[in-house]
């Protein structure tokens, strides 16, 4: 636990985002895996805060739904209406005021829209603003074109903060500096809680401005600091589609150099997307137009792409999956995948086990060195060990009404183009014959086969289809044959 542990983080999460032109409000809007909202309470929880509330208006049943699956132990304060970013803060602090909780310590407030904050830039921000005995602490940055944004105005002798300017209102000087706000702040909360009781709305909006505290508590004889966050674009806000897709193309990056240097080869990083919740051990390899989502696990050695999107999805040793798109599947160590292998929920390939060539696979499990090489659909279904099954075999698995079960045993050898129609168990060590439409029990050992007898009719063609290319060609085969007699 740190020793500058906060009394409470505030998240904002109320606006509408009408610029992000969507039915979903803005701050579920997912970057990497995660909500944006989502982003921000786990960087709020890196500094284990005392009391984690989010602000929630537009859409509140919504976002509060989503909290209550990420982080149960959130806190939402209601902001029925928007009336600014000290009127929701007030807000915050009155729900936990409600529930008992007097805050005294320090307030963190962040933005509900910075999904490429971190905890560690929270953590420099709490620590500054605990070892300079500031009443707030504004985190900043230095970025190389401060165009549009307010300036941070601060005392050459101490470095204290004194105001915070708004391009439009700073002189020449104050353009020049590129020391900018980032809308996240540090606050003494006693202090806050008094100063946010004397905040106007005589401006322009006719909004509680969060920065009015700032001039509010240095009147009183208060210091007002600053932390300057190490990378800038750490407190990019998302606004629109366009800052949506450069915050998902940072966060990806950061998220696959630390992937790099904990060992893991990606070849081309440019075209491979990663979700936050991924995890890699060292020596795995990642080839180009790959995506890895959800829970997906690749280990040590394994190989995953090119043009793999694979989804909760672990990896063993060893394997290689290319072209493949699964979801909910477990690749055993040394298994091989693909290409153009779909591996659905419920797919469980053991060690060194193949599912091949446009093979689809649901809720099956695969033994040890089992091979399902090609143009097959494996569903609802176990198959013991070092079994082969033929190519263009289909597991029959749906009555139209419910769903049952093949079992396929050890060392068995089926045939090419074949029906299991489930329920149905094939022994071990039993061999099917190419064509069968296996609908009964096929016991250990034996060959299975259920298949019409062929019957050749001979000179339909001649009859039927006289004159054609197909009978010109019977007729030639024939007099060529009878010629070498």
């Amino acid at each position: 636990m740190s020793a500058n542990r906060p009394a409470a983080v505030v998240v904002l999460a109320a606006g509408e985002g009408t610029r992000m032109k969507s039915a979903t409000p803005k701050v579920l809007h997912t970057v990497s895996g995660r909500s944006l909202v989502g982003h921000v309470v786990a960087a709020s929880r890196e500094l284990d805060p005392e009391h984690l509330v989010v602000v929630v208006g537009h859409a509140r049943e919504q976002v509060q739904a989503h909290l209550s699956e990420v982080d149960p132990d959130v806190r939402t304060a209601v902001q029925h209406e928007q009336n600014g970013t000290g009127h929701a803060v007030r807000t915050a602090l009155e729900e936990l005021s409600q529930s008992g909780v007097a805050v005294d310590g320090t307030v963190i407030v962040v933005c509900g829209d910075t999904p490429l904050l971190t905890g560690e830039t929270l953590r420099l921000l709490g620590d500054t603003h605990a070892a300079d005995g500031n009443a707030v602490t504004v985190l900043s940055a230095e970025v190389p074109d401060a165009t549009g944004y307010g300036r941070i105005v601060r005392e050459e002798s101490s470095g204290a903060v004194t105001a915070i300017v708004e391009h439009k209102d700073a002189s020449v000087a104050q353009r020049a500096i590129r020391e900018i706000n980032s809308g996240v702040f540090a606050f003494d909360g006693r202090l806050l809680v008094d100063a946010l009781g004397k905040v106007r709305t005589d401006n322009s909006q006719g909004e509680e401005y969060l920065t009015d505290v700032l001039g509010i508590v240095r009147e009183a004889g208060h210091r007002v600091g600053a932390a300057v966050a190490a990378d800038h674009r750490e407190i990019l806000g998302i606004n629109n589609r366009v800052q949506l897709a450069q915050a998902r193309r940072l966060l990806n990056d950061r998220l696959l150099e630390q992937a790099m240097l904990a060992g893991v080869t990606v070849v081309d990083p440019a075209s491979t997307w990663v979700d936050v919740s991924v995890t890699f051990e060292p020596d795995a390899t990642v080839h180009p137009g790959t995506q890895l989502l959800g829970a997906t696990h690749i280990a040590s050695g394994a190989e995953v792409g090119p043009h793999s999107r694979l989804t909760d999805t672990s990896v063993g040793a060893g394997a290689v999956a290319s072209f493949t798109v699964a979801e909910g599947a477990r690749i055993g160590d040394g298994a091989n995948v693909g290409p153009y292998a779909y591996l659905r929920p419920g797919t469980d390939l053991g060690p060194k086990s193949k599912a091949g060539a446009y093979v689809e696979m649901k809720n099956a499990s695969i033994g040890e060195g089992t091979k399902v090489p090609h143009l097959s659909y494996v569903g609802d279904a176990t198959i013991g060990e070092f079994t082969n099954i033929g190519a263009a075999s289909v597991f029959v698995n749906y009555d139209g009404e419910a769903k049952h079960h093949t079992t396929v045993g050890s060392h068995c050898r089926t045939g090419s183009d074949n029906m299991f129609v489930a329920p149905v168990t094939v022994g071990d060590g039993a061999y099917t014959a190419a064509g069968s439409v296996i609908t009964k029990d096929v016991p250990p050992g034996s060959l299975a086969v259920a298949r019409g007898q062929q019957r050749n009719i001979e000179g339909w063609v001649a009859r039927k289809r006289p004159g054609s290319a197909a009978a010109q060609a019977a007729s030639a085969a024939r007099q060529e044959s009878e010629g070498e007699r």
